[in-house]
């Protein structure tokens, strides 16, 4: 799933993308209006996260160009509150209205949720599921099973295991884990990454296989 973050912010956009980059998905991010319109034809997007208010071509009107040739699901971003406004967005065919400042995290709910709304009246699964071998990961439910038995693991276990099963494949350093994952303002010992890590492995049993160790460098989720 590849999202487009539209915002004139720097700052926002690099918050938008580090927590959706967490959840899983794919970005690609455009600063005005008119590069958001052209980036919506010439690329692959599922969802679009627009600001209401940019140089060059606001959200509205952006919103209203793209609706003349796609129909791809518009989550309208704005400092304005007012009732005319979300009604004007609705209107122009967006799905969903949040007002800044905004939760990361809810954004991040709110997202799924359009997907998912989408997805079914498209009548197109919306897999939020990796299933391999005996091992179940289900990320919507926060949910890890091993051979049909529920894993227990602690609040950071499963943010760190979820964030290497959603990058599979993807080398990932030491100080990315720690940084998105534990988030930019951390400052403890490398080690307490190992001593998770150590815990996944031994929770997965047999399929610690999966989570390699890079030497020198950090660790990747394999998927075979």
């Amino acid at each position: 799933m590849q999202i487009l973050v539209v915002d004139d912010e720097d700052k926002i956009r690099e918050i938008i993308k580090k927590y959706a980059l967490f959840a899983g998905y794919s970005v690609i991010e455009a600063s005005d209006g008119m590069d958001a319109i052209a980036k919506a034809k010439d690329s692959q997007v599922d969802i679009i996260i627009m600001d209401a208010m940019m140089p060059e071509l606001d959200g509205f009107s952006s919103c209203k160009e793209i609706r003349k040739f796609s129909d791809v699901p518009i989550i309208m971003l704005s400092a304005r509150g007012e009732e005319y406004d979300k009604i004007h967005g609705f209107e122009l065919g967006i799905d969903d209205y949040v007002v800044k400042p905004f939760s990361p995290r809810e954004l991040m709910l709110r997202i799924e949720a359009v997907l998912r709304r989408y997805s079914k009246q498209a009548g197109t699964p919306y897999n939020d599921i990796f299933e391999c071998e005996g091992l179940l990961v289900d990320f919507t439910a926060r949910m890890v099973m091993i051979d049909g038995v529920k894993a227990e693991m602690s609040p950071k276990e499963y943010d760190l295991f979820f964030y290497l099963v959603k990058n599979r494949n993807i080398a990932l350093s030491r100080a990315k884990l720690l940084s998105d994952v534990w988030g930019y303002d951390f400052y403890g010992d490398e080690r307490t990454l190992d001593t998770h890590i150590k815990g996944l492995r031994k929770t997965l049993g047999q399929y610690s296989k999966y989570i390699v160790t890079l030497r020198g460098m950090g660790y990747r989720f394999e998927n075979p």
